[in-house]
C-alpha cells in the first residue's frame, strides 16, 4: 500500500496524513481532531467514524511513519539493485533528506522524549535502520567494532546535520557530508549529485 503524498487515499488515511503534517509542522500539541477536520473539510463527527480516539489516531500516525520510513525505504533501496554502500547512502538520502520523511522524523524525536510508548517505538525504528546500515557496512568491512562505529556515525551524521548551525568556511554543508559520507563508507569519493534527492 502506497502512503506517499500522491496517492489517492481512504478517508481514514486523509486523517493520518492531516495528522502527520500537523506534527511535522507544530509537535504532537498541533494534532487535533477539530483543526484536522477543518483541514480535510470534513465535520469533527466524522473522526470517530474512523478512530475511537485521539490516542487511536497518534497510533495510526507512528504506524504510517514506520511504514514509509523503514519498509518503503527498505523496498526502494533493493529495487535500485546498487552496490552496498550506495544502498547505505542512498537509505540516508530517502530518509533524511528534506522532503516529507525529515520534518515528521524530527518531530517523532521531540515527542519520544516527553512519551515512554513513543520513544520505544522510536527505539525500534532507529534499530531496524540500524541493522541496515550495518548489513551494507558489514559486506566491505569486516571488524565488527568498526561496523557498529561506522554505522553509528553515518547515523549522527543525517540526524546531527539537521541540528548543527555552524558554517564551513569555502565550502557548502553538501559537499562536507559527501565527503563525511566518503570516510565513513570507506569508499572512494562519490559523486555527491548521483542520489540526490528527487
Amino acid at each position: 500500500m502506497d502512503h506517499g503524498m500522491g496517492a489517492l487515499r481512504t478517508p481514514r488515511e486523509k486523517w493520518v496524513e492531516e495528522g502527520l503534517r500537523a506534527l511535522a509542522e507544530g509537535g504532537v500539541e498541533a494534532v487535533r481532531v477539530e483543526a484536522l477536520a477543518k483541514a480535510i473539510g470534513v465535520t469533527k463527527g466524522g473522526f470517530y467514524g474512523y478512530f475511537a480516539d485521539r490516542a487511536a489516531l497518534l497510533e495510526a500516525m507512528l504506524d504510517a511513519w514506520e511504514y514509509e520510513s523503514v519498509d518503503e525505504v527498505l523496498a526502494r533501496v533493493e529495487q535500485e539493485g546498487c552496490d552496498a554502500r550506495d544502498k547505505v547512502r542512498l537509505a540516508g538520502r530517502l530518509t533524511f533528506s528534506g522532503g516529507r520523511l525529515l520534518p515528521i522524523d524530527l518531530a517523532v524525536r521531540d515527542w519520544a522524549r516527553r512519551d515512554e510508548a513513543v520513544a520505544e517505538r522510536l527505539r525500534r525504528v532507529d534499530n531496524r535502520r540500524m541493522q541496515l546500515a550495518r548489513d551494507g557496512i558489514g559486506t566491505f568491512c569486516a571488524d565488527p567494532d568498526e561496523v557498529e562505529a561506522r554505522a553509528l556515525l553515518a547515523f549522527c551524521t543525517a540526524i546531527g546535520n539537521h541540528f548543527l548551525a555552524a558554517d564551513h568556511p569555502g565550502r557548502t554543508r553538501e559537499q562536507v557530508l559527501a565527503r563525511a559520507a566518503d570516510l565513513i563508507l570507506g569508499g572512494p569519493p562519490g559523486d555527491p549529485s548521483r542520489f540526490a534527492a528527487p
